[in-house]
């Protein structure tokens, strides 16, 4: 069975889709979502409610813990078991996200180099990320090899050492290796094509809406819970703001300018990933029930 995938940019209402496709066709929705993954962190992350999850059984959120730290490695070990389980109960797959890295690991195996592995190397990267912090560790791969460093987030420790290592080891780059990515399932994936400047008016909205749903609060209560600031799920736009405002005793008006212009900014990564996205359909926007109908006249007619 293929599976269907939901992806793009933030605020273009994926979650809406990938909930109607799954209503649809039987299917159950497995989030690839870097924050969704923690509980607590509900309102900067739009976590979907019961009622915007329609009765749809929804996977890999509310898993860990807010003060928890957690890779591309720990969601593939959570993900593929469920999205097997999910293909042997007869079930389709609805994947639904915008962090790309986590998606990517997914729906394909990656060799990571054919290099092998060297534990002094390594005890080495691990030694600069721990003293000197994960983003200090990205720049060093962003120095020699940008292309690996911009498909590889910062808190994916263990995938920015191994690209580190092969550098450092071979004098090539990852990027450079063309290990190849081996699919692990056949896949449709669909996307809305929003306008540049209505995507943008949708994240303005969306982030509005968050200051009226209570963001702040809900930063001020993570924190208060010994949630410290430096936590990884503490990094995720939204909430790295709102601590340093917080922090700095800026005016609510100055938090959401800057989420939004952050936001605005994430949004264009996504888009430049998710362009070079393979068996992706770019559709118009459209009310969600007639999206869903396009999506699987689409999925059902490959």
């Amino acid at each position: 069975m293929k599976l269907l995938v939901v992806c793009g940019p933030t605020a273009s209402g994926k979650t809406a889709l990938a909930v109607e496709c799954a209503r649809l066709l039987g299917g159950e929705v497995v989030s690839c979502d870097a924050l969704l993954v923690y509980k607590g962190l509900n309102i900067g992350t739009a976590k979907p409610t019961g009622e915007e999850k329609k009765g749809i059984v929804h996977h890999l959120i509310d898993i860990a813990e807010p003060t928890a730290s957690f890779s591309v490695s720990d969601f593939c070990a959570h993900a593929l078991p469920v999205v097997e389980d999910i293909l042997a109960r007869g079930k389709l797959p609805v994947l639904c996200g915008g962090t790309g890295f986590y998606m990517n690991a997914l729906l394909y195996e990656s060799g990571l180099g054919h290099t092998p592995a060297d534990e002094g190397v390594r005890a080495k990267y691990e030694r600069i990320a721990r003293e000197e912090g994960k983003e200090a560790l990205h720049s060093r791969l962003f120095a020699v090899d940008p292309e690996s460093a911009r498909l590889l987030h910062p808190n994916d420790v263990k995938r920015v050492i191994r690209a580190l290592e092969i550098y450092e080891l071979t004098g090539k780059k990852k990027s450079d290796q063309h290990d190849g990515k081996i699919p692990r399932y056949p896949f449709e994936a669909f996307a809305f094509a929003y306008p540049r400047e209505e995507l943008y008016a949708r994240i303005g909205a969306r982030v509005d809406e968050m200051f009226k749903r209570g963001l702040v609060r809900e930063v001020e209560g993570l924190l208060a819970r010994g949630v410290p600031e430096t936590a990884q799920c503490m990094q995720g736009i939204g909430y790295k703001e709102v601590v340093d405002c917080l922090k700095n005793g800026s005016l609510q008006s100055t938090m959401s300018d800057i989420i939004k212009q952050n936001t605005r900014n994430y949004a264009k990564r996504q888009l430049t990933f998710f362009k070079k996205m393979e068996n992706l359909h770019w559709i118009a926007p459209k009310p969600t029930e007639q999206a869903a109908q396009e999506v699987i006249e689409i999925y059902d007619g490959k």
